[in-house]
């Protein structure tokens, strides 16, 4: 299931939310393209989205929960990284991990 919290978190005066899935990154990485959203989102095991797409990934099928359902989800499937980890496999792909 492709799940996405709240916008709470600021960042280049943008509020930003996450959406990860609770199977497998295929999932997650297939819903993402077919919504219109860079590759250069994708954190490792999330990938960052600005507030105004976040109607649009409800719309389209992502369950609103709180990010901390999103969080024991993420970790329940074997998905969540360490942030160390997480920094290491943006930085290996070319992307740059949130601040």
């Amino acid at each position: 299931m492709i799940l996405i919290d709240q916008a709470r978190w600021w960042f280049r005066d943008r509020r930003w939310c996450h959406l990860v899935s609770d199977r497998d990154l295929d999932e997650l990485h297939a819903f993402a393209a077919a919504n219109g959203i860079p590759e250069r989102g994708f954190q490792g095991d999330h990938y960052d989205i600005p507030e105004e797409y976040r109607d649009g990934l409800i719309a389209a099928g992502a369950v609103e929960v709180p990010s901390v359902e999103l969080v024991r989800r993420l970790r329940a499937a074997g998905l969540r990284l360490s942030p160390a980890e997480r920094r290491r496999r943006v930085a290996a792909n070319g992307h740059r991990p949130s601040e």
